[in-house]
């Protein structure tokens, strides 16, 4: 009960995040709408945001938690704080040299980055200046992720998990009640993001001195610990660039298409990440572990069929969710981002770049269902390599179908680079005999696309039947509805997952709640 607890915690904070992002890019749109304000605004948050993911998140936490862990186990409390002290000083220390020498190259960075910026006067010095009151960010946000490991460490959970909301809530209220004191509606966003990062970081400095484990500033030295650290961080950030590269070179070449092609791929990308964020995060969680534990017991059959039952939840959960926003993309972008400086115009393009992104939307959820097959087995390698492959496939298409179709060419481009990552994994997992499609996915699959083309044809013939009638009212309600049902079921098929409930657990805890 207690790692269903942690799960719930995780999920809600989770939930939570992706509603109160949801809302802060409505904001944007409101305040900034499709151009070169807006445009300007999300590369010079994109900026930090690269960095973070090699410097934080997903690699430091991998490397960091068991050391940790394990230094708490063997040698006690104090000997943990001290490492953990250790690698915030030096963290600390070399992110802040970084963001100094950052700051100082701006102006040439951008222009690496948005170099199609230029055309437009006034674009590059707007991302320029965004960038500079951005940039901080980083170093606030990646002594978060230390500091969150410690309390994931020591089970406490909400404090951490409730960060990205806080990010959205601070950064959403700079906007509001800067806007009419700076410059621009993007000025105003670019401190909201900077206030976010000190609030995050005291908010997790406060939590981890009320655990009983505040970290004290210390000289940075590189003890051989902490060397340790570093040098795990490695494969987790190579993986992480492979990603973060994409996002770049997708960056630039959208600089060049045409004004307002960053934000459009911004807005309809964040839409398609909600039933992303919410099943990916779920299964992501739940199968890596199971397999692990089914590997080392010598289950190598339950480990498929535990593979399967995830690809099957990834498809019955995506499918559907891919196909509505395919066919009710205009709608939802409509209710979600169209008022104040987002216009028709801004929507129509927003929906098509959704449209394109929707196709891989399947794809990017049976990629998580599939890597933890390699991980499983100790091949970290393989997943980055195929990686790799993809990000240049994805190059290729991008630069092909730019310019013939636009930013829509670059989402479709995303999308089919996912469907070969998934494919590509796919063919070697079968091949080293780790992965086969079992009869109940082979049956399932063609009822869920059945079920899909129905549901498809419905909402054809609701959204010419009652868009007119009912405009946004009915559409907020269905969008709502289906992220917290979606969510629910995906939450507690991890849980089931991870064995820390069974269904009939699961009945009870409902019954009792109705009763």
């Amino acid at each position: 009960m207690s790692l269903f607890r942690s799960i719930a915690t995780v999920g809600g904070f989770t939930m939570a995040s992706r509603v109160t992002g949801l809302m802060r890019e409505m904001m944007i749109a409101h305040f900034l709408g499709a151009g070169a304000v807006a445009d300007a605004f999300f590369v010079a948050f994109r900026f930090p945001n690269l960095f973070r993911s090699l410097f934080a998140e997903g690699a430091f936490n991998a490397a960091f938690v068991p050391l940790f862990t394990g230094k708490m186990t063997a040698e006690g409390t104090e000997a943990a704080r001290r490492f953990a002290e250790q690698a915030f000083a030096v963290l600390g220390l070399a992110l802040a040299l970084f963001v100094a020498v950052m700051e100082l190259a701006m102006p040439w960075a951008i222009y690496g980055l948005a170099p199609g910026f230029e055309s437009v006067p006034g674009k590059m010095a707007l991302a320029t200046e965004f960038s500079r009151i951005c940039f901080p960010y980083l170093l606030f946000i990646s002594l978060v992720s230390l500091q969150a490991g410690v309390l994931n460490s020591m089970g406490r959970f909400a404090a951490a998990a409730a960060t990205p909301v806080l990010l959205n809530l601070t950064s959403m209220a700079g906007l509001w009640f800067l806007v009419p004191y700076t410059e621009t509606a993007g000025h105003a966003m670019a401190w909201g993001t900077f206030a976010a990062g000190v609030v995050q970081f005291t908010w997790l400095a406060r939590s981890a001195r009320r655990a009983g484990m505040g970290l004290g500033l210390v000289a940075p030295k590189l003890t051989p610990e902490v060397r340790l650290l570093f040098k795990r961080i490695v494969p987790g950030a190579v993986g992480a660039g492979v990603y973060q590269v994409n996002l770049v070179i997708n960056t630039m070449i959208a600089s060049t298409v045409a004004d307002g092609a960053v934000s459009y791929l911004n807005y309809a990308d964040r839409v398609n990440q909600l039933p992303l964020g919410v099943v990916g995060i779920a299964i992501g969680t739940a199968l890596l572990p199971t397999l692990s534990r089914q590997l080392k017991a010598g289950e190598a059959d339950a480990a498929r069929t535990s593979q399967n039952r995830a690809m099957e939840l990834g498809l019955a959960l995506t499918l559907p969710a891919a196909v509505a926003l395919m066919v009710i993309a205009a709608p939802v972008i409509r209710v979600l981002f169209e008022r104040g400086s987002f216009g028709p115009n801004e929507t129509a393009a927003t929906a098509s770049a959704l449209v394109a992104f929707a196709i891989g939307l399947p794809a990017y959820v049976l990629v998580k269902v599939l890597v933890p097959g390699f991980f499983a087995r100790e091949d970290t390698g393989t997943p980055v390599k195929v990686a790799g492959v993809a990000m240049v496939l994805n190059v290729v298409l991008n630069l092909s179908l730019a310019k013939p179709l636009g930013h829509v060419g670059m989402a479709l481009a995303t999308a089919i680079a996912a469907w070969a990552n998934v494919a590509i994994l796919a063919v070697l997992l079968a091949r080293r005999g780790y992965f086969t499609m079992d009869e109940r996915l082979k049956s399932k699959a063609p009822r869920i696309l059945a079920a899909c083309a129905v549901m498809g044809g419905v909402l054809w013939g609701g959204k010419l039947a009652l868009w007119p009638l009912a405009q946004g009212q009915l559409m907020a309600v269905g969008i709502l509805a289906g992220l917290v049902v979606l969510g629910a079921i995906a939450f507690l098929a991890a849980a089931q997952m991870l064995g820390a409930l069974s269904l009939g657990e699961i009945r009870g805890m409902v019954r009792r709640k109705r009763g």
